[in-house]
């Protein structure tokens, strides 16, 4: 997951692969809370891993379930006839599929319970479930503002079921689905659930019937208005149950196949199709409607480009309320203006989405025009480069990063990226494996300088603060000598056409702060004093360096790479985006290698180093084959009096400065 302050995606000029989607959300915590409330263990497959689901399992715990990881499967151990654990506090994120579905379980039930979330979740209406709840005689405090979380639940004196009883369904499925997930834990006689007004978001009332009857709950229903819970019902665990992938972030690589996928490339989608049991599978159908080109079996999704460019459309969305989030950008790429309708429930997800969606629309170059329920998208007649401002919605990030692959090849950054956690952790990567960049188009930023300047550390430092790879070519040079040396190449010209053969293939990468040759971890083997020599000995080879180029390039993928060495920014990228040249003086940087021997118990002087250090820079800088130099475009930074922080700091203004973005408010 990229957690960062924003991510930069180049332009992408295509896509072509296979997807394998995570587990629906919404399957996954009605699963959850289902499960909970049967007799007996329930082994759950394929559930998604994500905050929303996280708070759920929390809650459980809390509220005295049993909840074990056995590999890929989660086995919940019910409460049955158990009452759950009171009093207990419980934190649901901003998880609607939580507080809802909890809201009225609980409340149900009986016991003293405390529900909260993050500011926004205390922003989203719950006073229709709430009056729901109260007129059957259960007992529920507002803990902050009438009408929405946080809230108090206390015990009830007895309910009263006899009569119908009424929910309002033109706000959120939430209310209506709460109730037929919770109703049948008190249903001595039959129960009837009335919905007042039109029932919005219907195929998640679909699922929520679905997963009743997995579990033992026949509901009988009359239309979208009427709905009763059998007397004596009684939950029951299948045992064993399987999550299907998520409909909704399918739509986002449908959208990806749609507008970027071409013969013979396809963008195929493993774990959801045309038998999905989800709503949002109908978005295939608005995504054919605009031009998509769509395959389908029981399991998988392929699509690829159709009509160019989409056709515009004019959609009734309430019933694929989220996925229509996606045919809003998807309208960017239309032949004229597109119109969602009937989209009034965005108003009360993670934001007000039909207002963020107008805004972030607009900064690309769109004409919007936001109607009560309505969006009309006219596409930009000149695309602007843009800092899509997210509102901690995860729909919001994962719609905008398809803006990268507008026609004019600009670049988009996507504020707090991290906020796809709640359903998707790793969308971002997942795009990236199947999304196509020109090589050139992928953002490198070079740091070069002499041997203890402290390159390395910044290198990664601001490869972490942008989500982009990193290339330790320093790293790749010990590894190169280390690999040599216990194949028992000696390091000289004699064996210089071995040792570049052995190069060519290096199976190296970087995770984090470690080095993996192969499967075997070598970060500690490749950082000994030897292991440097071994490195300036190899690096003064010229065949080697040659095989190694090639290595080095390999690395440049999107969204981006930080690469580190002695000659990154005039050999390896010279057309690199941004080439740093950190330097300090031989004094400084003896004083800080000394610093990191003793830490390890290696005694040496200070004088020694800097003499090593010294003689190191002249054999660099001398040697015939690209010797030790600043780029003529390189910026220049000398550490000598310098934070680690503060020279970051300093890198990454640079790179903002090279940017076309706005900067946010």
């Amino acid at each position: 997951m990229y957690d960062t302050a924003f991510l930069d995606i180049p332009p992408l000029a295509g896509a072509g692969g296979t997807v394998v989607l995570p587990g629906s959300k919404s399957i996954s915590n009605r699963v959850l809370l289902l499960a909970a409330l049967s007799e007996g263990a329930t082994r759950i497959h394929d559930l998604l891993d994500s905050d929303d689901t996280r708070v759920m399992l929390d809650a459980l715990r809390a509220l005295g379930c049993s909840v074990v990881h056995r590999a890929d499967v989660v086995e919940v151990t019910g409460l049955g006839a158990k009452p759950p654990a009171s009093p207990a506090r419980l934190f649901l994120g901003n998880a609607g599929t939580a507080m809802r579905p909890l809201t009225a379980a609980l409340a149900l039930l009986g016991g003293e319970f405390e529900l909260s979330g993050v500011a926004r979740m205390h922003e989203r209406p719950i006073g229709d479930l709430v009056d729901a709840l109260r007129a059957l005689g259960c007992r529920i405090d507002w803990e902050g503002a009438q009408g929405y979380p946080p809230l108090r639940i206390h015990p009830h004196a007895g309910l009263a079921l006899d009569r119908p009883i009424r929910v309002r369904g033109d706000v959120s499925s939430q209310f209506l689905t709460a109730l037929l997930l919770a109703l049948p834990l008190v249903a001595r006689r039959d129960v009837v659930v009335e919905v007042v007004g039109e029932l919005i978001s219907r195929p998640y009332v679909e699922i929520t019937l679905n997963m009743l009857g997995r579990f033992g709950i026949d509901v009988r229903r009359e239309g979208w208005q009427r709905f009763t819970i059998p007397g004596g019902s009684r939950y029951t665990s299948p045992g064993e149950i399987h999550v299907e992938a998520d409909a909704s972030s399918a739509s986002y690589f449908v959208a990806l196949g749609a507008i970027g996928a071409g013969t013979p490339a396809s963008v195929r989608i493993v774990g959801v199709g045309a038998d999905s049991i989800q709503g949002d599978i109908r978005f295939v159908d608005a995504a054919r409607s605009m031009g998509a080109a769509v395959a389908s079996g029981a399991n998988w999704l392929e699509v690829s480009r159709g009509a160019w460019p989409l056709k515009a459309i004019d959609l009734d969305c309430n019933h694929i309320p989220d996925a229509a989030m996606t045919l809003a950008v998807m309208a960017l790429y239309a032949d004229g203006p597109t119109t969602l309708r009937n989209i009034a429930s965005w108003r009360v997800k993670e934001t007000d989405r039909l207002a963020a969606m107008a805004a972030e629309l607009r900064k690309l170059g769109a004409q919007v025009d936001e109607g009560a329920d309505s969006l009309r998208v006219t596409p930009p007649k000149a695309w602007r480069p843009a800092a899509i401002h997210t509102y901690d919605d995860h729909r919001m990030a994962m719609s905008f990063s398809l803006a990268a692959l507008n026609s004019q090849g600009l670049p988009v950054r996507i504020l707090d990226p991290k906020c796809v956690a709640k359903t998707f952790p790793d969308y971002f990567e997942t795009m990236f494996r199947v999304a196509r960049a020109e090589t050139e188009r992928v953002p490198v930023i070079c740091v070069d300088g002499p041997t203890a300047s402290g390159k390395g550390t910044l290198a990664a430092e601001v490869a972490k603060r942008l989500g982009f790879h990193y290339l330790d070519s320093g790293a790749l040079y010990r590894v190169t000598g280390y690999a040599a040396s216990r194949a028992g190449l000696a390091l000289d010209l004699a064996h210089e056409r071995e040792i570049a053969q052995l190069a060519q293939t290096l199976p190296v990468r970087f995770d984090a702060s470690a080095v993996f040759l192969g499967n075997e971890e070598v970060t500690h083997e490749i950082r000994t004093e030897e292991a440097g020599m071994n490195a300036s000995r190899v690096s003064a080879l010229p065949a080697v360096r040659t095989a190694l180029v090639a290595l080095q390039h390999s690395f440049r993928t999107l969204p981006g790479l930080v690469a580190d060495g002695r000659d990154m920014g005039t050999v390896i990228f010279p057309g690199a985006a941004l080439k740093v040249y950190l330097t300090a003086s031989a004094a400084r940087r003896a004083e800080r290698r000394h610093k990191q021997l003793i830490s390890k118990g290696i005694s040496t002087t200070i004088e020694t180093l800097r003499a090593d250090l010294e003689a190191r820079d002249l054999r660099d800088s001398s040697r015939a084959v690209a010797p030790l130099k600043p780029a003529q475009d390189a910026l220049l930074l000398d550490n000598s009096g310098q934070t680690v922080e503060e020279s970051v700091a300093r890198v990454i203004e640079w790179w903002e400065a090279r940017q076309p973005f706005e900067k946010a408010a």
